[in-house]
């Protein structure tokens, strides 16, 4: 398998610059679909590694540092950009950092993929067949980016982007031929939480959705399809949705933070972890999901009439931070993110035993 990892800070040192640019002749060719669409139903070990070695990171914050680590962890070769000048320093640190979880997960795939850091992004995706941009969530960041690297990249290479809140219309935006980006939204941090949401749509060469999906899975992630475009995507959705009401109940004083956060760790969020709602709730009376709401439908109803509906607002902001400062007790954010790791890397191990 080939890999590609490119950090995208070169646009953060010269945004203008970028800006002005010319986004240079397209290549065409999509050879990495062929490759994928022939080995889509191996995975990890029995893939051909020599097929696709070459990826890019670009963008080496949390979220870089922590693909860079998979893809490594891979045996992809990985090159990552950031504008950032102790980026190699702190993204080696991470990497150390995450390599034992990898190894106890079984996602180090022998020889660790070569690790480089370039000066710009257009030198991280020379080569590159696969590339994951992580920079921050401004429009034209993404663009410049995009007009930087586009006469720089493979023919056939595919760039995913990593964005949360910019729809995939927004930054397409960005290119002369936007064929080759894709939605490749993962969880943080990427290295240990599996899901990615991949989309396309009309403006997107055929094969590239199934080719990214195929790599994705490939170096251990679990994709799912994002069929329609809506801001957040779809998990981001969802716990805005509980965070939602969360902070409703908090705010009414209903619960202190600490214990809406128990609520969540220690009950609903336990069974969570092991399939989703309406695969639950299916389990939750004799014959399955008809007949589970044939007694709570009308229940789920009323509360969904009596969910709150908060603004951030800087009273919200406010409320929530005293709360969460008093759960903590003086730990600091290093430990709380160590004990959250430690914790996920335990459930991951039970999923993957448990099936």
């Amino acid at each position: 398998m080939r890999c590609f990892v490119n950090e995208a800070g070169t646009i953060f040192g010269n945004l203008l610059h970028s800006w002005r640019k010319p986004a240079g002749e397209m290549r065409e060719g999509l050879e990495i679909w062929v490759w994928f669409r022939s080995v889509a139903g191996k995975q990890g070990d029995e893939m051909d590694q020599a097929g696709f070695s070459k990826t890019a990171v670009l963008g080496a914050g949390v979220i870089g540092a922590s693909w860079t680590a998979l893809f490594q962890a891979a045996g992809c070769d990985v090159a990552v950009y950031d504008p950032d000048p102790d980026t190699e320093d702190k993204v080696r640190s991470y990497v150390a950092r995450a390599w034992p979880s990898l190894e106890e997960l079984g996602l180090v795939k022998g020889r660790p993929g070569a690790l480089r850091f370039c000066t710009s992004a257009a030198e991280a995706v020379a080569g590159a067949q696969f590339v994951q941009e992580n920079v921050p969530e401004r429009e034209a960041i993404k663009h410049a980016l995009y007009a930087e690297i586009e006469p720089a990249l493979e023919a056939g290479a595919i760039v995913a982007s990593s964005a949360s809140g910019l729809t995939l219309s927004q930054m397409q935006g960005g290119w002369r031929d936007p064929s080759r980006l894709v939605l490749g939204h993962p969880f943080n941090p990427p290295h240990l939480i599996p899901l990615v949401e991949v989309m396309g749509n009309a403006k997107t060469a055929d094969g590239v959705v199934e080719a990214a999906e195929g790599f994705y899975t490939a170096i251990g992630k679990t994709t799912i399809r994002v069929n329609k475009e809506v801001p957040g995507h779809v998990a981001n959705r969802l716990q805005a949705a509980i965070w939602r009401e969360a902070i409703h109940l908090v705010l009414e004083g209903v619960a202190s933070v600490e214990d809406v956060d128990k609520a969540v760790a220690y009950g609903p969020g336990v069974r969570w972890a092991a399939m989703g709602p309406t695969t639950l709730f299916g389990l939750g009376a004799n014959g399955g999901l008809e007949a589970f709401l044939a007694h709570f439908a009308e229940v789920f109803n009323g509360w969904w009439d009596d969910l709150g509906q908060p603004k951030m607002d800087a009273q919200t902001i406010q409320a929530l931070v005293a709360g969460l400062e008093a759960a903590l007790e003086g730990t600091t954010q290093e430990e709380q993110s160590a004990r959250r790791d430690a914790l996920l890397l335990q459930i991951l191990k039970a999923k993957q035993s448990g099936g």
